[in-house]
């Protein structure tokens, strides 16, 4: 076909041919301004050409609003026309209607930025190239296009790297790695080699150009990394320089992120009530209009909606079921007031971890699966990771317990496979879908390892439901009645410890109906009702609803 369409060519007169070139070299489609901005015939001689070429049935017009457009009639024509064409005349051409794009479109560039792209590209003009590789891989990142923007500002990269090494050059390439940054953290994970390689560069690039207006995002950068990594001392170290920097520099929107990283740094160690303060304060600084191009600029999530997710998540903790659920619900309406696709996934997350907190298996499969599928569509592999392990729990809490399992242990070798974060609550999750299962002795595998992880890390943040849930094994496994005992009361110690109300209640429920089977009623009763009585919301959930009908039976 290839050799047909060229002779047909061939057969062409010089005008026509040389017109089907330079079309070739525009696109599929152009508009006629656009045609009589890079070709050199006068209005008459272009019309009747184009005529010729639509006679020939190598074009088409196509009718368009505010004018007429051209199209090639097969791909393959175009194809076979641009190959026809030199590569030294090819690229001028290439230039030439980039040049013409800018002109004709200069009010609205932003609509024309992959086709100016695509054009530089092609051109000798690496310099524009970069420029545009640049704005179309942050309008990429904007539209939570991650995929397209790693392409395009790797592509930047990748020409710098032909140029001269010059400070202009280095500039350049600090300014696409702190780009390139947030959108690999979310399509790889946090803690990967791609993302590690990309700040210990930026921040190269930032030592030898002396340039300390962008140390921020690269100190955003590498505290992500620790984060992820489980590293909270040198997290938070980096979460207070920052956080200090931006207050010295009275800037809100560095102070948002500030308590974003702070607050998220806290969560690991158990610090559930200083890291709800400091979300707090981020959401009060937070203001939508003036802050919403965060995400793109630290790690293409919103700190308004990531705060109120994450506030959400210590709410609950720490004993406010309510508040909590109106804190979802604020964060899933900004997500979706601001098109923000990656935060939003982050939301079904949080609501699938709110409601299996909350023991509704239904809802948490629900929140689950619209993680996955958003994650899915954005490209984050680390988020759906997460969200199949939710859902696994809750198809073994609905009587799917070996789908249940199957779906679980997926979850957890694609979440494992780009970062270990948090991983002592999901191996409660495994305990707890193994126990549904039958599998008892693999259930206190599951907790041996959360435990062991608790001790070599610096992460407590399911310390108190590790020991909760051995105790409760134990009992059903070997019926050892002091281990259990010792069990329950470290949980609650912990849970104090941290303010964690939630799981303090849920401890002294187990330890209350383990002290009522050995006829301790009045000690079970003291121990519980306290606890119970701290509560002001949340009664329609299932720990409290226990609670309650344990205290009635010990009364």
């Amino acid at each position: 076909m290839q050799g047909v369409l060229a002779a047909r060519i061939d057969r062409l007169t010089s005008e026509e041919k040389a017109l089907l070139q330079q079309l070739a070299v525009i696109g599929r489609q152009f508009p006629v301004s656009l045609i009589k901005h890079v070709v050199s015939q006068s209005e008459d001689d272009l019309y009747r050409i184009l005529a010729a070429l639509q006679a020939k049935e190598f074009l088409y017009e196509q009718p368009a609003f505010p004018e007429a457009e051209y199209i090639f009639k097969h791909a393959l024509t175009q194809d076979v026309a641009y190959g026809t064409m030199l590569q030294e005349q090819r690229k001028n051409l290439h230039e030439r209607i980039a040049q013409a794009i800018e002109e004709l479109y200069s009010d609205r560039l932003d609509e024309h930025y992959t086709e100016l792209v695509h054009h530089y590209q092609q051109s000798k003009d690496a310099e524009k190239a970069v420029e545009y590789l640049s704005l179309a891989g942050q309008q990429a990142a904007q539209r939570s296009a991650v995929q397209e923007a790693v392409a395009h500002f790797t592509a930047g990269l990748n020409i710098l790297q032909t140029l001269p090494d010059t400070p202009e050059r280095m500039q350049q390439e600090l300014q696409l790695q702190i780009m390139l940054g947030p959108v690999v953290m979310v399509s790889q994970t946090w803690s990967s080699p791609e993302v590690v390689q990309i700040y210990e560069r930026a921040h190269e690039l930032c030592q030898q150009l002396g340039d300390t207006s962008q140390v921020f995002p690269v100190l955003f950068g590498l505290w992500g990394v620790y984060f992820a990594r489980g590293a909270s001392h040198h997290a938070q170290q980096l979460a207070e320089q920052f956080l200090h920097m931006s207050q010295r520099g009275q800037d809100p929107a560095l102070e948002i992120e500030a308590h974003y990283m702070l607050g998220g740094t806290l969560i690991s160690p158990g610090e559930f009530k200083p890291a709800l303060d400091q979300f707090k304060q981020s959401i009060a600084l937070y203001d939508p209009q003036h802050h919403h191009d965060l995400a793109s600029r630290y790690a293409m999530y919103d700190p308004g909606v990531i705060c109120r997710a994450d506030a959400a998540w210590m709410l609950w903790i720490m004993g406010y079921p309510a508040q909590a659920r109106q804190y979802l619900a604020d964060a899933r309406q900004l997500a979706q007031d601001l098109g923000q696709r990656p935060s939003l996934a982050w939301v079904f997350i949080a609501a699938a971890m709110f409601a299996q907190h909350v023991a509704d298996a239904k809802t948490t499969q629900g929140q689950a699966e619209e993680a996955m599928g958003l994650a899915t569509e954005v490209g984050i592999p680390f988020w759906h990771g997460w969200a199949r392990i939710y859902r696994g729990w809750a198809l073994a809490q609905q009587g799917q317990s070996e789908e249940g399992c199957t779906e679980l242990e997926r979850g957890l070798e694609m979440y494992k496979a780009r970062g270990g974060l948090f991983w002592s609550i999901f191996l409660v999750l495994w305990a707890e879908t193994l126990q549904v299962s039958g599998d008892t002795e693999g259930a206190l595998g599951g907790i041996a390892e959360g435990l062991a992880f608790v001790r070599d890390t610096e992460e407590r943040y399911a310390e108190a439901e590790l020991y909760r849930l051995k105790g409760k094994l134990t009992l059903q496994q070997s019926r050892d009645v002091e281990e259990a005992e010792t069990c329950f009361l470290q949980a609650i110690d912990i849970a104090r410890s941290q303010q964690a109300k939630s799981w303090e209640l849920r401890a002294a429920t187990s330890l209350a109906r383990l002290w009522q089977g050995q006829g301790k009623t009045e000690e079970a009763r003291e121990l519980l009702a306290p606890v119970y009585e701290w509560f002001t919301e949340g009664f329609d959930t299932a720990d409290l609803k226990d609670a309650k009908a344990l205290l009635a039976e010990l009364s």
